[in-house]
């Protein structure tokens, strides 16, 4: 009896979260501070329910299981299905971000994956002043010879470095996560907004005071205009997060989950250790670029992967009313 009822509580639990993930529980602001850390691991919680669906005993249990690794399975398996793509007829731009973990990711792999990636644009995140003097010794400034960065006089700073010419972008308002914007300008004339996002994360676990930042900084994010946009950096979220996903619904996409990569995790607990668990590095982009690929490189030192994306501009004077709806 007593292993019968651990067995009804496992499947409960599991239905719960599966509840929980599809009602977008995490809106909710007298439940966000727990249900915004937990609904991160969705993905892992996907594969435990159809375990559970083979592994707990009695029809009943396993059958709670198994509905809700379906319904869990329809909420993250479209990541993992690549989408049909614009037709986007404007230049490919070539774009790499990582996080350095206040500086300690390794210059030289930095350096080294934007020459083997040919990346055209760098978003750096928690970058020091000894780590951008280490990424010049490295040889970015040969490959990256325009930049831009967060004025920032104490701490860590964004910064974007590009092959091509930056202008400034407008200033990212106090609450904004867009900690560096900035417009490139394309040889042929056309240009495009580029903006290195940095979203508090939400902790300490369970500190309301810390989900409420995160949540109004994602809420601060502009929606793009006329001309092609690209955010791209840490989000600190994931597409579990009903915040997130209504980012997505102002007019972007994940470029990750528009080849079928939005499963791959970037982030870790442990620096340089190989276990990631949580996909919260995003290049976002809005629906008039079509994204050719994308992939995620282990960055030595840092507790992120780099997450590189090649995208397609549409071509000029594209306006934002030809572009396809969101998948989301």
């Amino acid at each position: 009896m007593p292993s019968r009822r651990v067995d009804w509580a496992v499947a409960g639990a599991l239905a719960g979260w599966a509840a929980a993930r599809l009602a977008g529980a995490d809106r909710l602001r007298f439940a966000e501070a727990w249900t915004v850390p937990l609904l991160s691991f969705t993905p892992q919680v996907t594969a435990g329910a159809w375990a559970g669906a083979l592994l707990l005993r009695g029809a009943g249990p396993a059958a709670a299981a198994a509905v809700a690794g379906a319904a869990l399975t329809a909420a993250v398996g479209p990541r993992a299905v690549p989408c049909r793509q614009p037709p986007a007829a404007g230049p490919v731009l070539r774009v790499l971000t990582a996080n350095l973990l206040v500086g300690r990711a390794g210059a030289e792999a930095v350096a080294e994956l934007v020459c083997r990636q040919r990346a055209d644009v760098l978003f750096v995140q928690e970058l020091t002043g000894q780590a951008a003097a280490g990424l010049q010794r490295a040889g970015l400034g040969a490959l990256l010879p325009h930049q831009v960065t967060q004025p920032v006089r104490h701490g860590t700073r964004s910064s974007i470095y590009s092959r091509y010419p930056l202008r400034d972008g407008p200033p990212a308002v106090p609450v904004s996560p867009a900690r560096c914007t900035a417009r490139l300008d394309f040889p042929s004339g056309q240009s495009v907004q580029l903006a290195c996002i940095h979203v508090a994360p939400p902790k300490p676990p369970w500190s309301p005071g810390a989900t409420a930042r995160w949540r109004s900084q994602l809420s601060a994010l502009p929606a793009p205009d006329d001309s092609p946009c690209i955010l791209a950096g840490d989000f600190n979220a994931t597409l579990d997060h009903a915040q997130f996903r209504r980012l997505l619904r102002r007019g972007y996409v994940d470029a990750a989950s528009q080849v079928g990569n939005g499963l791959s995790p970037t982030w870790g607990p442990r620096p340089g250790r190989r276990l990631t668990l949580l996909a919260i590095d995003h290049v976002l982009t809005d629906r008039r670029c079509a994204v050719l690929t994308t992939s995620a490189h282990w960055l030595t030192g840092s507790d992120h992967r780099a997450l590189y994306a090649e995208l397609r501009l549409p071509a000029p004077h594209t306006r934002r009313d030809q572009a396809p709806p969101a998948i989301t």
